[in-house]
């Protein structure tokens, strides 16, 4: 049987123990600069090394955020200007926490609106919209929404940015407005249904005469009327659709902006559209 020297295993163990020791010490500085990169392509590296618990890292584009070791070698580190949505919004620095819904709801879907290609299969007209630099942020975009967002009873509000502005393809403070659905519809032409005609036109194929029709305020499709040329027919439906935008204004003149009846007021078809 063999005899074991106790005395020098607690020789070895004190020398491991001191080695051990000596590497957790040494820790912090070996660390400190080691670099990860998360799955968005931002670079960041430990800057601060506490322990494995408490580190601080840095971004190459000067942001500091707290962070632990093993969150870190896994690259599950984020940044608020990392653009995490359609590769062009993000969150920023500021008061406002994405949660889905509300601002963040409007701000998401308007993003995919414009950045998103799957969109264009299902709405072409959003293709080459674009969102404005400074709503790339969700924070100026939040503090935007506080201040215009109004509600009315009954009624789904809605982000548009071509009734001010008509064709207008870019949304931003100056051009959008939120507009209650019953409003909305209004401006809705339904391009890929028209065929080769002016909108509100269309052909009745036994008297060869050509049909103007419009959806009424109640948005109910009605026969205005048969013409012998496009030209007549187009007219008849852009008399009837301004109408019916003006009365629509008229019932909605206390509970929207000011600058949405305006524009609502001034509205034009165009043979065009």
């Amino acid at each position: 049987m063999t005899k074991v020297n106790i005395k020098n295993c607690n020789k070895e163990r004190k020398i491991k123990t001191q080695l051990t020791s000596k590497i957790i010490k040494n820790l912090p500085l070996e660390r400190i600069g080691e670099e990860n990169v998360n799955s968005y392509g931002s670079t960041f590296k430990i800057v601060e090394y506490n322990n494995a618990h408490d580190i601080i890292v840095q971004f190459y584009d000067g942001y500091k955020r707290k962070a632990n070791y093993h969150r870190f070698s896994k690259g599950e580190v984020s940044n608020p200007y990392d653009r995490t949505v359609c590769g062009v919004g993000y969150f920023g620095e500021g008061n406002y926490i994405g949660i889905f819904k509300g601002k963040h709801h409007k701000w998401v879907n308007m993003l995919h609106r414009c950045y998103n290609e799957k969109i264009y299969e299902k709405c072409p007209s959003y293709k080459g919209c674009t969102v404005c630099e400074e709503w790339h942020n969700f924070q100026v975009f939040a503090k935007w929404y506080d201040e215009n967002y109004y509600e009315i009873d009954g009624q789904i509000m809605e982000l548009d940015k071509d009734i001010l502005v008509k064709g207008n393809k870019i949304y931003s403070p100056e051009t959008c407005v939120f507009v209650p659905h019953n409003i909305n519809v209004l401006f809705v032409k339904s391009n890929g249904k028209r065929g080769e005609f002016p909108i509100g036109v269309s052909l009745h194929k036994k008297s060869n005469t050509y049909i103007a029709s419009c959806k009424n305020k109640s948005t109910k499709k009605v026969t205005i009327g048969y013409y012998p040329t496009i030209e007549l027919a187009f007219n008849t439906y852009k008399k009837y659709k301004e109408a019916v935008i003006k009365e629509v204004a008229d019932e909605y003149k206390d509970k929207i902006p000011q600058k949405l009846y305006s524009a609502m007021y001034k509205y034009e078809v165009e043979i065009t559209d």
